[in-house]
């Protein structure tokens, strides 16, 4: 028994010491993705893969076992952790050759992946698993740097890579990502004992190594004399001289010009479904768009399989210099779109096969305006901002190509293969149902406190994008903030009651996201005084806020809307006492009188744009209301004789329900009018009072 127990011991710290090797070669790994995936000279957003193959320990038979831990499906190199790796036992994945159909029949491979995986949970295997596992090599980086795709996507990319590298980084043909691209580059990599990397045609580059460390070596190696090459055999002026009267206008002119067009050109781009935008005025884009060769080397397209993915198979492309008249620009625009939609469509047709998913759609997902920048579109703010990352890597690709040859992306039918390829029509399937207010931008005044804040968060949560508007600068961003990264919200400060500063907010909005969808006009204040002690201060204050503040806001939203054609919403935090005669409150019943009145008149004049214009009446908001704490509060209180802790609670004993509305319960209500239930209703204000019956609408 001893002796037993003493084997027994010796096999549990053999597991342990292997259960640590693997957990230090996962370790290694995920720092090593992190750091290549941070770099965007090594490789966009989601794209590439890494590996690395080790030993663990069965838990079933005890036996060790020759693992594969690789970047799975859908995850990010720079953000990878532990749960994005598919893990997979090697033997199983290396004897799916034996059972391979062939190239015809390769995507029945992904399916097999599944039968390969090793324990519970990860990520699902990617197309380009077989590249890392088939590889005889125990570390593998696949990327898409820029210099590396510059020679792939080169005319003579073959020889380039030749006279760059010698013998010591080797050239595969053009394939599409898949079982049969692995077994290629395997095949290669063991012909070529010497090469420490490959570059894959069209597509990109992979490297591989004995350890860790040295294949992140050999990556950077590439990458950078490639890049050197590059600079040193380059021929200067690669997208040739300047197009006279294209260059960029300067940056107040350009981005005033962006605001103006934004609204425009996302409503073209969401002609078959709602979008949202990003915008950018990169020197990169607007050198490219000043010079000659951009129109011919834009029709090219894109060739990496991410950036054709993101971008679609060409950018729409505005054909006027920047100083024409936004008249002008606009009808192009509109005509520039109309001839998209239908040459895609025909490239659809001309490709599409019987077993082919349908048409998602013929709008661009970038848009390029000389003198001003480059619009990209996609379902939320991340897939746009990263579809426009994208084009500037192949702005960059396309620099490089033509400088040392001629950029030759590859042809339509292999991108029409990918683009609506059974695997991404699948990937597609697998993404989360979006939320209802996805795709819509929000813009909400006074929403740096109280029932602002609650709305913007409400929205936010929802799916929309916001614009948190305050004039507390501090405030509007801590909200936005709150609610996330700037793909989510942004703060901006605005003066509802400035003309110039309520334009600005929806620039903001549009420069930010693509336009405006949603509007709530819930800036306010208060003051509570009899009558003759009312000032006209007193009076104008109030008014200016609420009445033309709203005015102002809806005036500009309305505007940009319009620019849209995509309908909207326009919401008022108006009040009970829009309809309620309250003691000592004749400037804010007023003000709010008039706000009531403006959600009817509107609903009048924008109900054939789509547009919807509601209210909403809350009453009694006291705990986290800004205006209650700003003095209102105190106030009121002294009006009812009760102490101002007592206030909340005394409104709720007023009511039917006996309850107390919180900001949180207008935040609902401004959803429900939004969120796609109340679609057919405009002109209505929904009192949130807990049942007020001198409020009731009649």
């Amino acid at each position: 028994m001893r002796t037993g127990t003493h084997d027994h011991e010796g096999q549990m710290q053999s597991l342990t010491v292997k259960d640590e090797a693997a957990s230090t070669t996962v370790s290694e790994l995920l720092r090593r993705s992190n750091r290549l995936g941070s770099d965007p000279r090594n490789t966009n957003y989601a794209g590439g893969n890494t590996s690395a193959q080790g030993t663990a320990v069965d838990p079933v038979t005890g036996e060790d076992i020759e693992l594969l831990w690789v970047k799975g499906s859908g995850g990010d190199l720079g953000t990878l952790t532990p749960a994005g790796l598919a893990v997979l036992r090697l033997d199983r994945l290396r004897a799916l050759t034996g059972v391979y159909p062939g190239v015809e029949r390769e995507d029945e491979m992904v399916a097999a992946f599944d039968f390969c995986l090793h324990g519970k949970g990860g990520a699902a295997p990617s197309i380009d698993t077989a590249m890392h596992g088939l590889v005889e090599q125990p570390h593998v980086d696949h990327l898409h740097p820029d210099s590396g795709i510059a020679l792939a996507t080169s005319a003579d990319g073959e020889k380039l890579t030749q006279d760059c590298f010698g013998d010591r980084v080797v050239w595969v043909p053009w394939r599409r990502p898949g079982f049969q691209l692995g077994l290629d580059i395997a095949a290669i990599a063991a012909a070529n004992p010497q090469a420490i990397g490959c570059v894959l045609g069209g597509h990109g580059i992979t490297a591989w190594g004995p350890t860790s460390d040295e294949c992140e070596a050999r990556s950077g190696e590439i990458i950078r004399t490639a890049g050197e090459f590059i600079a040193t055999h380059g021929r200067p002026e690669p997208f040739g001289p300047v197009i006279a009267g294209y260059q960029p206008l300067p940056e107040d002119r350009r981005r005033a010009r962006a605001a103006a067009l934004a609204p425009v050109i996302r409503g073209l781009a969401c002609t078959d479904r709602r979008q949202v935008g990003h915008y950018t005025d990169a020197e990169v884009v607007l050198e490219f768009l000043s010079r000659a060769e951009h129109p011919r080397l834009a029709a090219l397209g894109t060739s990496c399989p991410d950036h054709f993915l993101r971008t679609k198979v060409r950018p729409m492309v505005l054909d006027l210099p920047p100083d024409a008249p936004v008249e002008d620009v606009e009808a192009r625009l509109r005509e520039l779109h109309a001839a998209y939609r239908q040459d895609y469509a025909a490239y659809y047709q001309r490709y599409a096969g019987p077993d082919s998913p349908a048409m998602r759609g013929a709008d661009p997902a970038i848009v390029l305006v000389p003198g001003v920048g480059m619009f990209s579109y996609g379902a939320n703010k991340q897939t746009a901002r990263v579809a426009g990352e994208f084009y500037l890597n192949a702005i960059n690709v396309m620099r490089g190509a033509e400088a040392l040859s001629t950029y030759a992306p590859i042809d339509e039918a292999e991108k029409f293969r990918i683009e609506y390829w059974a695997l991404e029509e699948a990937k597609l399937a697998r993404m989360p149902k979006p939320k209802p207010l996805a795709a819509r931008i929000a813009l909400v005044t006074g929403a740096g406190s109280g029932i602002g804040r609650a709305i913007a968060h409400r929205l936010a949560a929802e799916g929309a994008c916001v614009v948190v508007a305050d004039r507390d600068s501090d405030a509007a961003a801590t909200v936005a903030g709150e609610i996330g990264g700037t793909d989510a919200a942004i703060g901006f400060t605005a003066d509802v009651t400035d003309e110039e500063q309520v334009a600005a907010a929806v620039a903001a909005a549009a420069l930010a996201f693509g336009g405006v969808d949603l509007v709530v006009n819930n800036a306010g204040l208060s003051v509570s005084k009899p009558l003759l002690e009312t000032t006209t201060a007193d009076w104008d204050t109030q008014h200016d806020v609420m009445a033309r503040g709203s005015f102002l806001v809806s005036r500009e939203a309305a505007r940009a809307m319009r620019a849209q054609r995509l309908g909207g919403d326009i919401v008022y935090i108006c009040s009970k006492n829009s309809v309620f005669a309250g003691p000592n409150n004749v400037a804010y019943g007023a003000a709010k009188a008039d706000q009531a009145h403006q959600v009817r008149l509107l609903a009048a004049e924008l109900g054939g744009d789509g547009i919807r214009v509601n209210g909403v009446n809350p009453d009694g908001v006291v705990r986290g209301s800004g205006i209650f704490a700003g003095g209102w509060g105190a106030q009121r209180a002294a009006v009812y004789g009760v102490e101002e802790k007592d206030l909340g609670a005394y409104y709720a004993q007023r009511t039917l329900l006996k309850r107390e509305v919180l900001p949180a319960h207008v935040a609902d209500a401004v959803f429900a009018l939004t969120g796609g239930d109340l679609s057919q209703t405009t002109g209505a204000h929904i009192p949130v009072d807990s049942g007020v019956a001198a409020g009731f609408l009649r």
